[in-house]
């Protein structure tokens, strides 16, 4: 209650400079908490005598003030150790009770307090630090953290191959050494020195967690760390040597943002540290009882900020003028501490996010501090693997293991993976875990790396030869260069930046309308699709769309359009940062012209859902605007829509693309423009159009039944030239004034009449992909072996040979190109004329 209270403090800190102060008075709540959850152990274990911290709990719940008396009286005695009323009081210190400050608590709070001190606090699990710390943050401060916590077993599936297995295996390698005398159980001086070298070794370990949260990653390294030094001291007292323990939380290192999580993961390592030792035999008799964990930072992992001056109070940082962040000069690159090995879980949020969540300025700084090394659009999690990366090449790491989004093997954000591929070797990996995050169904990637020395690689669970910077082990696809083939055929569709969009009947209502000029509104108003309308069921939407050219006097004079734009979008635009996007409101802030003229003679084109369950590609017919949750392709060509619609294309898709959650995501620049199409060959071309057109009819027919619907006209006058020119009944056409005008007539499909449109709803390509019946099933086979026929490959190929082959023609592909592009072009002769003659 306490922390949840004290953070809306933070949360409604509006700077950077009044974060930072607010987020001092939070540290100290943190360290106050987690005193506490640290004294409910420790009087519980008997490192406190038993019962005094119920004791103080009871006594306080009559009087809250006198509660915090002597809560603070005990935590200065903890601190330096001493006597607490007829106890004797050991010396704890280690930074936690430095500070012995109580924040007076609630009657109420100190009576969940003296409730929750009834409880054996012994056997608490250091792993379920992070549940408390999830629980303390505000959903908000959740999302800008990227906060997320893993379970044990999958922190094992990490550590084990990037921490321990080096360590492992050089520890078989010293048994089998010591085998014989080991039966024997006597050793000579020369074993004793082998295995105390080894443990000197696992004492030098140091592991550094850049992104700690609540120390998890951490608290599991350690107790493995410790597992295997206790078999060691094992081994050498049956060879008759005495060995006490020498790991311990001093080879620990973190950096954490959040003061909370800061403070909660030295208090889970210290708890998990003093439990083994109890578990395994071994006396938690040292002074102090908790060590100095000074190799933990409260700091950004990324950045370093510079102020002219700080703010000494949140009052002082809310008067002293930060709106515009007058107080911070600069940012730098954080430096890491020296370390063996980094693992941890960093922050996972898309390039597309930083800005929201991270902040304008932040966003910028980590952009120019990064430009060399990371794309602006790599998810977030990426600078830590560069980091890592440029550690090992320094020499200052010796072995990285992290978590990332599944998304980092492909797009931006798997250039980070390339470039540890070029300065070193990936040696493990977990390419695409399912993990539950926030209650949903996520994939992640796990990534284990070093210097290129690691010549065992596990990927999935199985020993392979390579792992390629895709996370894959077979074709390294991401050799794969884009084709000049295939540049201008595909598109990102239009990207409003506001409500242009209007339902049909709306719309239909607006197309008759007359405007001062005499121009009719088609000229402004197209059909308008996004992911829904292709998935699903097409909702009948329409767009308001002024073009990337019209000025505002030419907009105004579509009246009706216009007014609604002006009434919906202008108000929402008057505050946008980009002065494009804020001074010509009344456009689409991403009007794509150049997929405008590419559609544009085009009476249909092929367009696929950027992130979606299938991989399906659909016709739409112009002049409908595809959304940019659409890619559009400019081709009408059945063959075409075959080709992409085929196993081959499907499956190096997604090989090339990545994934939102447990969705694939298409990638053009990946997926499409580093596709090599077949040698056209019209035979086999016209069979794959054929196969290919058979596939759509039978779809369309499935989705909109000739029982269940009709085709209607939607007749409305439109430009000659314009938008709707194709549909234009040439008999109707009149001069104006300059232009010329006509009858639009639209066919479209609609239910026959209610009872049919309630069947309609259930027709969906989605619903259809997941029930794949038989019929779909083998009119995409058809189709799968007319595309293998246009290659001249068989049709029974594996994914993998696939690849193999697809990245064989891609690479010929380009070079072909190359050598093309670099060939001089023939010199042209003509013949002199006679006055040019010597």
């Amino acid at each position: 209650m306490l922390q949840g209270r004290e953070s809306a403090e933070i949360a409604d800190t509006r700077t950077r400079a009044e974060f930072r102060v607010a987020q001092k008075k939070n540290l100290r709540i943190a360290r106050f908490l987690n005193r506490i959850v640290f004294c409910l152990f420790a009087e519980d274990v008997r490192l406190l005598p038993s019962g005094i911290f119920r004791e103080v709990c009871r006594a306080g719940l009559d009087d809250s003030h006198h509660f915090a008396v002597t809560l603070e009286n005990l935590f200065a005695v903890m601190a330096t150790g001493g006597t607490f009323g007829t106890h004797r009081i050991r010396h704890f210190n280690g930074h936690l009770f430095e500070d012995s400050t109580v924040f007076e608590l609630t009657p109420e709070e100190v009576r969940i307090l003296a409730d929750a001190s009834e409880a054996d606090w012994q056997f608490i699990q250091p792993s379920i630090m992070g549940t408390l710390f999830e629980r303390a943050l505000e959903p908000s401060q959740r999302s800008q953290l990227g906060a997320h916590y893993t379970s044990e077993a999958d922190i094992k599936t990490l550590v084990e191959p990037v921490l321990m297995a080096p360590l492992r295996r050089e520890w078989a390698g010293i048994k089998e050494a010591l085998a014989g005398r080991f039966a024997k159980g006597l050793g000579t001086a020369r074993d004793r020195d082998k295995l105390a070298g080894f443990q000197k070794k696992l004492a030098a370990t140091t592991v550094l967690d850049p992104a700690c949260g609540s120390g998890n990653f951490l608290y599991v390294s350690l107790q493995l760390l410790l597992d295997l030094e206790k078999e060691v001291i094992t081994h050498a007292t049956q060879l008759g040597f005495k060995f006490l323990p020498r790991v311990g939380v001093d080879q620990l290192k973190a950096i954490e943002i959040n003061p909370y999580a800061y403070e909660l993961a030295q208090v889970s390592v210290q708890i998990g540290f003093l439990q083994w030792r109890r578990d395994n035999g071994f006396e938690n008799d040292r002074t102090p009882v908790l060590q100095n964990l000074d190799g933990f930072q409260n700091e950004d992992a990324l950045l370093v900020p510079h102020y002219r001056s700080k703010a000494k109070s949140l009052k002082e940082a809310q008067a002293g003028e930060h709106a515009d962040n007058a107080g911070l000069r600069f940012y730098t690159e954080r430096t890491w501490p020296d370390a063996s090995v980094i693992i941890g879980n960093p922050p996972f949020l898309g390039g597309k996010f930083l800005r929201r969540e991270l902040g304008d300025a932040y966003v910028a700084a980590l952009f120019e501090n990064y430009r060399k090394s990371v794309r602006p659009e790599a998810d977030l999690c990426c600078y830590w693997f560069e980091k890592a990366r440029a550690q090992i090449t320094r020499q200052q790491c010796q072995r990285a293991g992290l978590l990332a989004t599944q998304g980092i093997r492909g797009g931006a954000s798997r250039d980070t993976l390339q470039r540890i591929k070029q300065s070193g070797g990936i040696f493990f990996a977990e390419s695409d875990r399912e993990w539950i995050l926030a209650g949903a169904n996520v994939h992640v990637s796990m990534v284990g790396f070093d210097n290129g020395s690691e010549d065992q690689r596990k990927l999935d669970g199985r020993e392979v030869p390579v792992i390629n910077a895709n996370l894959s082990a077979v074709a390294d696809v991401t050799a794969a260069g884009p084709l000049t083939a295939n540049a201008g055929l595909v598109f990102m569709g239009d990207t409003k930046g506001g409500s242009f969009d209007v339902p049909e009947a709306e719309a239909v209502a607006m197309l008759d309308k007359p405007n001062p000029h005499g121009r009719p509104n088609s000229d402004v108003l197209v059909p308008w699709a996004n992911g829904l309308d292709i998935t699903r069921r097409s909702r009948g939407m329409w767009i308001i769309d002024f073009g990337p050219n019209r000025g505002e006097a030419e907009a105004s004079s579509y009246e009706i359009p216009f007014a609604k734009v002006r009434a919906l979008v202008r108000p929402a635009r008057a505050s946008n940062k980009r002065e494009a996007y804020r001074d010509n409101w009344w456009r689409h802030v991403e009007a794509r012209p150049g997929m405008l003229a590419a559609l544009a003679p085009l009476p249909r084109f092929l367009a696929t859902v950027r992130v979606a369950k299938h991989r399906l590609f659909a016709w739409l017919n112009s002049p409908l605007l595809p959304d940019c949750q659409l890619f559009a392709f400019a081709s009408s060509e059945d063959a075409f829509f075959g080709i992409v619609h085929s196993r081959f294309h499907e499956v190096w898709a997604l090989r090339q693309g990545t994934r939102l959650e447990t969705r694939p995501r298409y990638t053009p620049t990946t997926c499409f423009e580093t596709f090599p199409f077949p040698h056209p060959a019209p035979a086999r071309d016209a069979a794959v159009a054929a196969a290919a057109k058979e596939l759509n009819d039978l779809r369309e027919r499935w989705l909109n039944p000739p029982e269940w619907t009709e085709t209607r006209m939607l007749e409305f006058p439109g430009t000659v030239g314009g938008p709707w020119d194709r549909y234009i009944d040439r008999a109707t056409v009149e001069d104006r004034d300059g232009f010329q005008v006509g009858t639009v007539r639209y066919p479209r499909l609609e239910p026959r009449n209610a009872e049919c449109a309630a069947k309609l709803k259930k027709r969906s390509l989605t619903n259809l992909y997941n029930e794949r019946p038989a019929w779909l099933d083998l009119a995409h086979r058809k189709l799968d072996a007319a595309v293998a026929a246009a290659y001249g490959w068989p049709a029974a190929l594996t994914d993998e040979e696939i690849l193999e082959r697809l990245l064989a023609l891609n690479l010929e592909r380009a070079e072909d190109e190359a050598q093309a592009a670099n060939k001089p072009k023939p010199r042209t002769n003509r013949a002199k004329r006679e006055d040019e003659l010597i």
